[in-house]
Order: structure tokens, then C-alpha cells, then sequence
């Protein structure tokens, strides 16, 4: 990932970070950016299986998640492991940016 890659990333965090004091306020506030921002549905693949992402959640243990359907069912991923599809969905970009937050963290 180029420079201006990470600087773009870097400026998302930023604000979507601006008011927060510690890293439970950041990870609140990186999950309402994606969850303000990511177009859903979008289809993607996990494990080998067609999936529907409908949403991101924020688990009690504060772990953003995307929240993935087939069928009836229903199953929560991390959005640290979701993979994404090709091409991206709008708002991905809100994706790399919390990874990259989660790095530094």
C-alpha cells in the first residue's frame, strides 16, 4: 500500500476518532463511520460460501462485525476477517481504515 494510500487511511481514523480518549471510544466511533458509510448489501465469499453482508454490529466485547446471511441463517463475522469482493463495495475504504486502526492500537 502506497504512501498516500496510508494517508488517506490515516485522515478516516483521524476523523472518525477526533473526540475520542481512549480505545473504546475509537472503536465506537470507527463503527459508526462504517456503519454511516459501507453500502449494503453487498455479496462477498466466506469459506467457500456465497454470503449477504446486511450490516456491521458492535459486540459487547466491542469487536466490529459484519453481520452475514444465506438463507435463513444468520452469522457474525469480524470485519478484521471478512473477506472483501471484487470490486470493492462503496465504502470499504472504512473496512482498511479500522484494520489499519487495529494494527497500530
Amino acid at each position: 500500500m502506497g504512501g498516500s494510500r496510508n494517508a488517506t487511511l490515516d485522515a478516516l481514523i483521524a476523523q472518525a476518532t477526533i473526540d475520542c480518549y481512549n480505545d473504546s471510544e475509537c472503536v465506537t466511533g470507527l463503527y459508526t463511520a462504517l456503519d454511516e458509510h459501507l453500502a449494503v448489501p453487498f455479496q462477498t465469499v466466506v469459506l467457500g460460501v456465497d454470503v449477504t453482508v446486511a450490516g456491521v454490529d458492535l459486540t459487547d466485547n466491542e469487536q466490529i462485525v459484519a453481520v452475514c446471511r444465506r438463507g435463513p441463517s444468520t452469522q457474525r463475522i469480524p470485519i478484521l476477517n471478512l473477506p472483501l469482493p471484487t470490486p470493492h463495495p462503496e465504502g470499504a475504504e472504512w473496512i482498511e481504515a479500522y484494520r489499519r486502526w487495529v494494527k497500530r492500537a
